[in-house]
């Protein structure tokens, strides 16, 4: 009788449980279902709000749904930068935009390429007439660079902006690895290739010094020159070079001292800025005073679905570390990439084929097998035009070579062109403990590479002959596509890192120019006539227990209140989370050596030149590990 009663309960709980799945599939679709019209209702006279509140970036990492339980603090929110300058530019020609309202108060940062556009697209609604405001708390050099493009540029009274310019220090463990024990073997080729350095010299070596110096100079000077394009009467000169003396003219007053140089045009708190932006465009009756008309960017974005109609031109998207096997958007999964590549040639009847890459390289293998996803395009005649993001670097640039014509932005960071390989092995930390190893072989490759005993001279010569090998094939391929000898590629190879306006010297990008362009240009190679076409993008669809749990902890905010919303940190604010950045940097040069075992193509220079978001690609959020637990 109990065998009975204990097989009742068990199939009341599967039954339960399968009640419970469809009930949530209803749900999910339910939710879909009203989720892909826009709330139209909300598209009324107002301004435009754009609120950055975190990175810009080509393709957004799918959120950790349950993140929104914990702390917010604990995420940082990724923005897609063709979804921000298409709002932007769609804002030109409408009406109902009285203004556009930038919210830079919790911006984090973004690359150099990607700020440069965002700040463009700000410039053509300004120029179009329309009233650009700008807020923040205290500016970063990447979002100043935005605000600077607008009509009016506000700051909090207690906060004010430090310029830094690109730069500073980064960690080199060769100290550590000694005092541990451990033996970090690297095989490489270029003598620019600095991302081996931080775990085998305990400084910067000349060759890195001379490469950096050059990167973020160029960088920086297109940076000073984009602002005072935007704002020719701020003194900008004098508050970069002597900051100390203009804040204590200022008795301390970072705020008034950015004012008096015209870097921001007026004081306020959010309360007194949302009263200006209501002078503009309204506010609505029964609300507190601080608040305005404002069309939230969500509903704007739905309200201005992207053209398609004319010929197809596919778009698939290298965004992120370049890694083996599958990964979700944000991260290059060669497995990944490749199938959606695959699948869209299949699927879709396009003319052309433009890649987009936004990565600072990573597993040569994953490299590899998305370039031989791309040539299966030109193989069936088919056009390939490729478009250079923030960064195409190492990797980035391997998969690049296919393409017919390679477009970049000045200050997109490319080449890098080599490659290497990192093997710790761990015999001296084991011997300080009375751990030893002893076998026996019968060829010199027996056991090797022995993490525990050591790596043989032999096995050292036969991995720096493969990495030198894969070098040559690297430089080969780049010769081919760039139609140089391989003499000249291996000149201006060796590792070293370019912006993208000497990388068009060099001849290894051939126009300048963002994703439309390149796509224009896709469809006059396939001799598309007119604006007779549109993209398709070959993207991952997302999953659907994500949306479900994402939109559980969503709330409808259409109605909130501009001064009831955070504000941002100030300038001391700003330092710490530098220094807390500079801390995950040093985690993740940890992990990369503890998996590392692939041979890479990566940029070490590109690494530091946004801040680190906190919930990075590499780590597990809860429900990855909750659907590992359920369905893995």
């Amino acid at each position: 009788m109990k065998l009975v009663k204990g097989a009742w309960k068990i199939l009341v709980g599967i039954k339960d449980g399968l009640v419970l799945i469809f009930m949530l599939l209803f749900f999910i679709f339910l939710f879909a279902a009203l989720s892909v019209r826009p709330n139209q209702a909300a598209i009324r006279d107002g301004a435009l709000l754009v609120t950055l509140d975190g990175t810009i970036t080509e393709q957004p990492q799918d959120p950790d749904p349950l993140a929104a339980f914990g702390s917010a603090s604990d995420v940082t929110k990724e923005h897609s930068l063709r979804d921000i300058v298409r709002g932007l530019d769609a804002a030109v020609k409408d009406a109902r935009v009285k203004a556009v309202v930038l919210d830079l108060d919790r911006y984090v940062g973004g690359y150099p390429a990607a700020v440069s556009e965002v700040a463009a697209a700000v410039g053509r609604v300004k120029a179009s007439g329309k009233p650009v405001l700008a807020y923040a708390t205290a500016y970063t050099d990447s979002s100043y660079l935005i605000a600077a493009n607008a009509s009016e540029v506000w700051v909090h009274p207690f906060g004010g902006t430090l310029f830094a310019g690109p730069g500073g220090n980064q960690s080199y463990y060769k100290g550590l690895m000694d005092k541990l024990g451990v033996n970090v073997h690297v095989y490489k080729v270029g003598k620019f290739k600095s991302a081996v350095e931080p775990y085998t010299r305990a400084d910067m070596s000349p060759e890195a010094r001379e490469a950096n110096q050059a990167l973020y100079g160029n960088l920086f000077d297109q940076w000073k020159a984009a602002v005072a394009k935007a704002r020719p009467k701020a003194r900008l000169a004098d508050y970069l070079t002597r900051p100390d003396e203009v804040v204590t003219q200022a008795k301390g007053d970072i705020a008034e001292a950015n004012l008096s140089l015209g870097i921001v045009d007026r004081k306020g708190d959010r309360l007194a800025f949302g009263k200006r932006v209501a002078e503009i465009v309204g506010a609505r009756a029964g609300k507190p005073a601080g608040n305005f008309n404002a069309i939230r960017f969500a509903d704007w974005m739905q309200a201005n679905p992207v053209k398609a109609t004319g010929d197809k031109i596919g778009v698939i998207t290298v965004a992120g570390e370049i890694v083996d096997g599958e990964a979700g958007p944000g991260t290059a999964g060669g497995a990944t990439v490749s199938k959606l590549l695959l699948e869209g040639l299949d699927k879709h009847k396009i003319k052309a084929l433009v890649v987009r890459v936004d990565s600072p390289g990573g597993s040569v293998m994953a490299s590899e097998q998305i370039r031989q996803a791309i040539l299966q395009a030109k193989g069936q005649g088919i056009p390939v035009v490729v478009s250079m993001g923030s960064l195409a670097a190492s990797g980035g640039y391997w998969v690049s070579t296919p393409g017919q014509v390679i477009f970049a932005e000045p200050n997109t960071i490319t080449g890098s062109i080599g490659i290497f390989g990192i093997l710790p092995t761990f015999e001296n930390t084991l011997a300080k403990i009375g751990v030893t190893s002893d076998g026996t072989q019968t060829t010199p490759m027996s056991g090797q590479p022995d993490v525990l005993g050591g790596i043989n001279p032999v096995t050292d010569r036969v991995l720096q002959s493969a990495i030198e090998q894969g070098y040559g094939r690297f430089v080969g391929l780049v010769a081919q596509s760039r139609k140089m000898t391989p003499e000249r590629v291996d000149e201006i190879a060796q590792g070293r890192v370019w912006v993208g306006g000497v990388a068009h010297q060099l001849k290894l990008v051939d126009r300048f120019g963002g994703l439309d362009a390149a796509i224009a240009e896709a469809a006059k190679l396939a001799k598309i006539q007119g604006d007779a076409y549109y993209p398709v993008f070959f993207t991952k669809a997302p999953d659907a227990w994500r949306t479900f749990l994402a939109s559980l902890s969503q709330t409808d905010d259409s109605d909130s209140d501009w001064v009831d919303s955070p504000g941002g940190p100030d300038a001391f604010a700003r330092i710490a989370a530098g220094q807390r950045t500079g801390f995950a940097m040093a985690l993740g040069d940890a992990r990369r050596l503890a998996m590392s075992g692939q041979v890479q193509a990566r940029c070490l220079e590109c690494t530091g030149l946004v801040p680190v978001a906190p919930q990075g690609a590499a780590e597990q959020s809860l429900y990855q590990l909750l659907v590992a637990r359920l369905f893995g």
